[in-house]
Parts: structure tokens; sequence; C-alpha cells
């Protein structure tokens, strides 16, 4: 680990720009700092899930993701460093697989819903989904590696499975997205 905070403020970021893990300085409003920004945002949504009863399997695995995370955030805060890989996304995909396993298909959209729990968790997901727009945003103009991108896509679908696992578990279930009601 390199050096530890001591002191919060360093007043270096009071003329619009900020230090990356590379000692280079950038705007505040980049294109890079916007993507691992809303990284970390998503990781407090996270966050925020943790902080509801979730079952421990939930748990253990929210856990893991938010280190990784943190984990990706480094990755896009230091140009050219690698964080997240290959294994990180497939194990994304087996979780999202045992999860959605159980559930029945959809056949309509759901509404953002179905408890605290999974309320928190598909704003999260949409959250990721954000941090993943602007991963795409910044890699039209610098090198982003493609694994940050594919990790954010895959996240944002196990947030969604987790949400509907989250829904039935409180009780309060899924509610479907009712398109026939402007047709009365």
């Amino acid at each position: 680990m390199g050096n530890r905070l001591s002191k919060i403020y360093t007043r270096t970021g009071d003329d619009g720009t900020t230090g990356l893990g590379d000692g280079s300085r950038v705007a505040k409003d980049s294109a890079r700092v916007a993507a691992y920004g809303t990284v970390d945002e998503a990781n407090s949504c996270i966050g925020l899930v943790l902080a509801t009863d979730v079952p421990e399997d939930i748990r253990s695995l929210l856990t893991t993701v938010q280190h990784q995370m943190f984990d990706l955030g480094g990755e896009l805060c230091i140009p050219g460093h690698a964080a997240i890989f290959d294994a990180d996304i497939d194990r994304l995909e087996q979780q999202l697989d045992a999860f959605n396993e159980p559930l029945p298909p959809l056949k309509d959209f759901i509404l953002p819903g179905g408890g605290e729990a999974a309320a928190r968790c598909h704003i999260a997901r949409t959250v990721v989904r954000r941090a993943e727009r602007e991963t795409v945003a910044l890699s039209r103009l610098e090198p982003v590696r493609p694994e940050a991108v594919r990790y954010l896509n895959r996240l944002s679908d196990l947030l969604f499975v987790l949400a509907r696992v989250l829904a039935r578990a409180s009780g309060h279930g899924e509610v479907l997205w009712n398109h026939e009601r402007r047709k009365a």
C-alpha cells in the first residue's frame, strides 16, 4: 500500500483538478474521473443493500463485489493498470446463473421495488449501468481494458437477478409492469 491519508483535505483540488493514481492531474469533470467516480457511487449503493437484512450468501457475494469494485475504481484511476480479469467476470456469471436458475422466467418487465433490500438493489443496478456508460464513454477517448466494461455489464445483470431474489425472499414479491393498463 502507498501512503496513508493522515489529513483528508489537501487543497490541491481547489483548482478543479484531481490527482490520478499515477500522479498525473486531470480536471474533476474528465471522463476518467466520471467513470471511476460512478464506480465509487455504485459501490456505495451496494453498501446500502448490505445495510439491510439480506441472506448470508448474498451478503458474502456483495461484499466480494465491493472489493472488486474498489479494484475496478483503482484500474480506472491508474491509466494502464489492470485489476479486473476474466476470472472475476466468470465468477459473476456463475453466481448470476446460480441465483437465476430457480427463478421463474420473466414474461413482462418488473417495476423496481419489492421491499427495501430489493429496491436498494435496483438502485445499485441502475448506478452500475451508469458506471458502465461512463466507462464506455471514457473508452472512446482513452484506452480502457474491455474487462472493465464487461464486469460492469455482468454486475448490473447480477444485481437485477438479486433484486428479484430479494423481492421474493422479503414476501413483497415482484410487481410486473402492466402495459395493458392504458388500453382500457
